[in-house]
């Protein structure tokens, strides 16, 4: 029988989804930890985490997955890739399949065509590894059929000779953050801070979430919580918003131009704790 899904994280739309876990398809023993971890979203990944010759066979398997009982995310070959349209062919039938994220998204009619093989309404997450679909978020973010943005940090690195100081990847995600905002999109997922856990992990975090991005891919079952955890409104923030939202209940008055916007912040945090059930945290 097919494990459960972590029912706190099943419930919460994806939208909100902080921690994106990517589950090797080589060996279905990943499906059943990766889904019973604290990520938000768990991607079966077909793409970078399975050579060419055992490509057919994880499609397979992640279908069979999606058939009897999981439910996840795929990350599918990219379009210029001679797999994708049977990775698309398999996927539109499979009835566990939350949605797809694409690999080397690049231009906005990648993610439409994408959009136009699978089920009505699947959403499609863009992966953005290279300078041209940097250069291009903009018009893959307001693409129809593009659900969220996310950052290909390796590919992009090697695409562009970039290192991985924050300062050096700053353009790019600020690109992302920008888009994302123009197309209406939820925030945009930043890529994995490959080997980082605990303190090391929630630093990267806080680049992620100094940028504007409110969502953060991983390799590691064990790495979600602490994502989860830094890209969430901290205590002090939570405690912040409540106070400044009882004060306006009772009546406190308009003191400056800066008052609707603070009250405007304290709403969003107090929805997100809400939504991440932080209250009582």
């Amino acid at each position: 029988m097919a494990p459960l899904r972590n029912s706190r994280a099943a419930a919460l739309p994806a939208k909100l989804s902080r921690s994106w876990l990517l589950a090797s398809a080589a060996s279905e023993q990943n499906f059943a930890p990766a889904l019973a971890s604290e990520a938000d979203s768990v991607v079966f990944d077909i793409e970078d985490a399975v050579p060419a010759e055992s490509k057919p066979e994880a499609r397979e398997r992640v279908v069979e997955a999606l058939s009897t009982g999981m439910t996840a995310w795929v990350r599918v070959n990219g379009i210029e890739t001679d797999y994708w349209a049977d990775d698309l062919a398999a996927l539109s039938k499979a009835p566990g399949l939350r949605g797809v994220m694409l690999a080397m998204t690049e231009k906005p009619e990648q993610v439409t065509h994408t959009a136009m093989r699978l089920q009505a309404g699947t959403p499609v997450l863009a992966l953005v590894e290279s300078a041209l679909g940097i250069e291009n978020a903009t018009a893959i973010a307001s693409a129809p059929g593009t659900f969220r943005l996310a950052f290909g940090v390796g590919d992009f690195r090697r695409d562009t000779g970039a290192s991985d100081d924050p300062m050096a990847l700053a353009y790019a995600r600020a690109k992302l953050v920008v888009a994302s905002r123009v197309g209406q999109l939820p925030g945009p997922i930043d890529g994995p801070t490959v080997g980082a856990l605990g303190d090391d992990l929630l630093e990267a975090c806080k680049v992620t979430a100094s940028m504007g991005m409110t969502g953060k891919l991983c390799l590691r079952p064990d790495a979600a919580d602490t994502i989860n955890h830094g890209l969430s409104p901290s205590e002090s923030e939570i405690q912040w918003a409540h106070e400044l939202l009882d004060a306006h209940a009772s009546g406190a008055v308009v003191g400056d131009g800066s008052y609707l916007p603070r009250l405007a912040r304290a709403q969003k945090i107090s929805s997100l704790a809400d939504s991440y059930g932080l209250w009582n945290a």
